[in-house]
């Protein structure tokens, strides 16, 4: 088991896990410490996946509760709002257009949006799910090879 998870994979999916950094910066950062592509892209994966399940599925009870506080009502009205941003691109494009909202690798993307976006259009779960799941798995084939080549550019100067 510790050679399957060791400190830098345990490290990678942490940051994988992330609202923030997600995959896109998991993956570079495992790349970094000198994990396999392979692994890498595995273990950012999966990282990035994990909160989604849970998230989907908690996501309406969470937001009543967090509503009644100030404090969380802040943080929710201000999480939603960043949300909204992206919403048209899913509203226009439903299932693809999730897919496609998680799959580009830029800010204020990836599961974490995907997942918020998903519960404002009030989208079934089983396909929001499978729609972040596959975005989340071509985002990680976009970061790592998008970080395979930048190491490559690097290595010209070096």
């Amino acid at each position: 088991m510790s050679s399957l998870l060791g400190r830098t994979e345990a490290l990678t999916f942490f940051i994988s896990m992330l609202p923030i950094s997600e995959l896109r910066g998991a993956l570079p950062f495992a790349l970094s410490q000198g994990l396999s592509p392979l692994k890498a892209y595995l273990v950012s994966v999966a990282g990035n996946i994990l909160p989604v399940l849970p998230l989907l599925l908690l996501l309406r009870g969470l937001s009543a509760f967090l509503v009644r506080y100030r404090i969380g009502a802040a943080f929710f009205n201000w999480t939603m709002e960043r949300a909204k941003k992206r919403e048209d691109l899913v509203r226009r494009y439903g299932f693809g257009g999730l897919i496609l909202l998680v799959a580009i690798p830029l800010p204020i993307t990836g599961a974490w949006t995907g997942t918020l976006v998903s519960f404002l259009l009030s989208m079934q779960i089983k396909y929001a799910f499978a729609a972040i799941c596959i975005g989340v798995g071509l985002a990680g084939i976009i970061v790592l090879l998008a970080s395979l080549g930048i190491i490559e550019g690097v290595k010209i100067f070096t």
